[in-house]
């Protein structure tokens, strides 16, 4: 399974989500379907299926515990409020925070860096910037975070 092609997947459903208004389901099962079929970004269909199951779970992990995510988030967006952030930012650094404080199937700063590379992708350079800045004042305090 490639990891970062499921969260390329999770970013672009989250965002289908917010500015859609779309379900989880639907909003990953539109993305699964395109891989699946169009296939434009070039990947392996026939990792569609472990593909889809991880990214599944990360959407709805991020959708079940947003609120505690935002919320922490909000402690390390110096002179920023989350609604204020690019969509593209904000569910960057969702999916991060929450690998990083929900999961422990990856080491925090390889998902910082994953997400530092994803910001670029969906954003811009200085998003890749801004996430590892944010990011890394989070990881400072992870373990107090995880409890």
């Amino acid at each position: 399974m490639k990891r970062r092609l499921a969260r390329e997947i999770a970013i672009s459903s989250l965002y289908q989500m917010e500015m859609n208004e779309v379900s989880a389901s639907d909003a990953v099962d539109m993305l699964m379907d395109e891989l699946r079929h169009e296939n434009e970004i070039g990947a392996d269909p026939s990792e569609a299926s472990s593909t889809d199951e991880f990214s599944r779970e990360l959407v709805s992990g991020v959708m079940e515990h947003r609120q505690a995510i935002d919320g922490m988030l909000q402690q390390y967006l110096t002179g920023w409020q989350i609604d204020r952030l690019s969509r593209v930012d904000r569910q960057v650094l969702r999916l991060a925070c929450y690998e990083m404080v929900f999961r422990d199937d990856v080491p925090p700063k390889a998902t910082i860096n994953e997400a530092i590379e994803l910001a670029k992708h969906f954003g811009t350079e200085e998003s890749g910037k801004f996430v590892n800045g944010v990011l890394g004042k989070l990881l400072l305090e992870i373990e107090e975070l995880k409890s």
